[in-house]
């Protein structure tokens, strides 16, 4: 089908010319006055309106012409409405612009430069359609925030909603950044527990001496600063969800009471001698590889049958596919609306580094690149510069993907590291990774520890 050109001109020679001139390429629609023109526009949709600003029944002003812009926008804010007028009406012609038409010309129109702008006014308008469409998707296929249409996520989404209403425990495994977290909620907010309290915590990030209290809570006088009885987390999360980042940090004693929290429900505060019955969900996620902890024996094998009754693997943002752009165009939205720059776009090698990058940190490291653009862009195009991503596309290497990904990893890790003087905690940030996946990511990656 051809894309839909409303001409609003009270010259019905001048209709006529334009009618034959563009008649090849587009769906001509004709009207010759304000009120014609909004009926055909309201019920035909044109995907663009050239239109004369003198009409009846005021001809020597641009009163009725502007009247029908303004209610052609009324209709359609995202219109294409390019105004034609005389020489000596430029700043009419200047004022409509002002009001939201999208450009004009001059009479006597000239044929080859108007084909030229219709050409990047009609391309402008199936670039808007596309990503409305995209959005769609984003919004259909998407999961409680979390967003893909690829097939590994579109698995992953139909996981979270069959294991979401049961009590099971649930295992996430994934590199950093991968969205587990955001997993956990999604299983929390279509469970039966949704109204309970949703309480996260990272093993890694309490000192093993503290972590106890902090998961069980302790009666007053347990050790020294013990003041008053305080509840755990796992007290805390009654009747709701408890959320553990980076199971696999777990110290082996603190695994052994969460083995029999989970076989009967029960704990005892630190200090404490009373059995204690909650009824807890317990959902962990790690992303280290608990096989090789219990073969080493840093974890439990019978603690890790218990939390993996279900486990759901979310992939690397590498291996999504068409996700990468998706997620990336979603994100430039959000921080674009945030930050009061909305009508930012990606430029055309901004997309392309994006697609090549590695994205070792996946979508928070994705998150952070995209927001950090989104503050620095000058301009209505986000560049690869912006990105922090220039050069990344101007060269394919050669080698399996496998290779490459890893040497562009190794590049990246190598220049974090060389930035930030060896710092593991500051170059673990700059790259939007933890700490834990930097040391793997290093010792992968043959990168010797400064």
């Amino acid at each position: 089908m051809k894309a839909k050109l409303l001409i609003v001109d009270d010259d019905e020679a001048i209709r006529t010319q334009m009618k034959w001139a563009l008649v090849q390429d587009y769906e001509v629609l004709l009207a010759e006055d304000r009120e014609e023109a909004i009926a055909l526009f309201k019920s035909e949709r044109p995907d663009v309106t050239l239109l004369d600003l003198g009409l009846p029944p005021s001809p020597n002003t641009p009163e009725e012409g502007l009247a029908a812009l303004s209610g052609m926008l009324a209709l359609d804010r995202n219109a294409k409405i390019i105004i034609i007028s005389g020489q000596g009406e430029r700043e009419n012609a200047l004022r409509a612009v002002g009001a939201g038409a999208y450009d004009f010309l001059c009479k006597p129109v000239d044929f080859d430069e108007l084909k030229l702008l219709l050409g990047r006014c009609f391309y402008l308008v199936g670039l808007e359609r596309e990503y409305r469409e995209m959005q769609q998707t984003v919004e259909s296929d998407g999961f409680e925030g979390m967003l893909g249409t690829s097939v590994k996520m579109q698995g992953v989404f139909a996981f979270l909603r069959k294991v979401a209403p049961t009590s099971a425990p649930v295992l996430l495994l994934g590199e950093s950044g991968t969205g587990k977290e955001m997993a956990a909620v999604a299983i929390h907010r279509r469970s039966l527990r949704k109204n309970g309290p949703f309480i996260a915590i990272n093993c890694n990030a309490i000192p093993e001496n503290l972590l106890e209290s902090e998961l069980f809570g302790h009666e007053k006088g347990a050790f020294t600063g013990a003041q008053v009885q305080r509840n755990g987390l796992i007290e805390s999360a009654a009747d709701g969800t408890l959320f553990l980042d980076e199971i696999g940090e777990l110290p082996p004693p603190i695994q052994v009471k969460l083995l029999r929290f989970l076989q009967e429900q029960t704990f005892m505060r630190v200090g404490g001698r009373r059995e204690i019955q909650i009824d807890t969900r317990i959902v962990a996620a790690t992303n280290a590889d608990l096989s090789q902890s219990i073969a080493n024996g840093t974890f439990r094998e019978d603690l890790y049958f218990r939390l993996a009754v279900v486990v759901i693997s979310l992939p690397s943002l590498r291996d999504r596919g068409e996700d990468i752009g998706v997620v990336a165009s979603e994100f430039l939205r959000r921080f674009a609306l945030k930050n009061g720059k909305s009508g930012l776009s990606f430029a055309p090698e901004a997309l392309k580094a994006i697609n090549a990058h590695a994205w070792p940190g996946n979508v928070r490291e994705l998150q952070n690149r995209v927001q950090r653009a989104v503050i620095m862009a000058d301009g209505k195009r986000i560049t690869a510069k912006d990105m922090e991503l220039a050069g990344e596309s101007e060269s394919v290497p050669s080698g399996t993907l496998k290779e490459a990904r890893e040497g562009i990893e190794k590049a990246m890790v190598q220049q974090a590291l060389k930035k930030h003087a060896g710092r593991i905690t500051s170059a673990a940030a700059d790259l939007g990774i933890s700490r834990p996946t930097l040391y793997e990511l290093m010792e992968k990656l043959g990168i010797a520890k400064r």
